[in-house]
């Protein structure tokens, strides 16, 4: 099951980084600045000063992030048979549940201090990503693959 996992954190943390690229550049902030606050948030607020090295880790920390995330989802499809017959609104929930967790657990367990989403913008980006960047691609790919275990049986 390593393949369809690499390859769905490939292409979920593909579309997901160059979103955050994307909306951070509306804001006036170049991809760098993306990447190192991404590895601050393992690697503590040192990562904030900036640099390769550290736009290097942010790249890696957010494709260590999409892996997890992919394993977690095709593991539970694997046991979870209405996943792979509705991986559409499965994957869709897949990323409500994935931006609860990042941004009403993780960010301020992280950033306390941090102010969570309130705006319609700010929500709709952050969902638009995780659900339709995120959740909808791992779960495409998980149901292929489990299809495709399923015939190959």
């Amino acid at each position: 099951m390593v393949r369809p996992i690499v390859l769905a954190a490939l292409i979920a943390g593909t579309l997901d980084i160059l979103s955050a690229f994307m909306f951070a550049g509306m804001a006036a902030m170049g991809p760098s600045r993306v990447l190192a606050y991404v590895a601050s948030g393992p690697f503590g607020d040192a990562a904030l000063d900036g640099g390769p090295g550290w736009a290097a880790a942010g790249l890696a920390v957010h494709y260590a992030i999409m892996t997890c995330m992919a394993a977690a989802y095709l593991l539970a499809a694997a046991r979870l048979p209405l996943l792979v017959r509705h991986p559409v609104p499965a994957g869709l929930a897949y990323g409500v549940l994935l931006w609860l967790v990042m941004y009403w657990m993780v960010k301020p367990l992280r950033w306390p201090d941090a102010p969570l989403p309130h705006t319609a913008w700010g929500i709709g980006n952050a969902l638009f990503s995780h659900c339709l960047l995120v959740g909808l691609p791992i779960a495409l790919v998980a149901a292929g693959h489990m299809r495709r275990r399923a015939a190959a049986a």
